[in-house]
């Protein structure tokens, strides 16, 4: 029952679930990458250079002299060019969102040197101090 136990603490500290959650959004933000990479930005540029479909871009390599009934074997740098492009685009924008979180450290950074850097106001006198006073003044008449 130990190993239970610790696996239940395990799996229900806030970085484990933190990170579930990370994961979870990462997979659906990968998929809408590869939708925006395969749907919207390929097209335009297949059309622009001719209508190349990337996905079908390919070298074929010759029949296997060994096996010659066997499908001829393709290197599918198309494919290979749009995860790319993929990764180029997730990697752009955690570089925005990391820059961005940056930004906000730094100005918060900012924020709490300032106010530790500003002077204190002056404070004024304590009841102590205000009451010796007085009692100075009315001995002095």
């Amino acid at each position: 029952m130990g190993f239970i136990k610790e696996f239940k603490e395990f799996a229900m500290r806030g970085n484990v679930m933190d990170m579930a959650v990370g994961v979870i959004i990462g997979g659906a933000f990968g998929k809408i990458v590869s939708s925006l990479v395969n749907d919207v930005i390929m097209p335009p540029i297949g059309w622009l250079i001719g209508g190349i479909n990337f996905t079908d871009l390919s070298v074929k390599l010759p029949v296997n002299p060994l096996t010659p009934e066997q499908e001829p074997v393709t290197i599918n740098y198309g494919a290979f060019l749009q995860t790319t492009l993929d990764f180029l685009i997730v990697a752009f924008c955690i570089f925005l969102l990391i820059k961005g979180i940056n930004k906000l450290s730094n100005l918060k950074k900012k924020e709490e040197e300032a106010a530790a850097a500003a002077p204190e106001a002056p404070k004024g006198p304590t009841q102590e101090e205000l009451l010796t006073e007085i009692r100075d003044l009315l001995k002095q008449k």
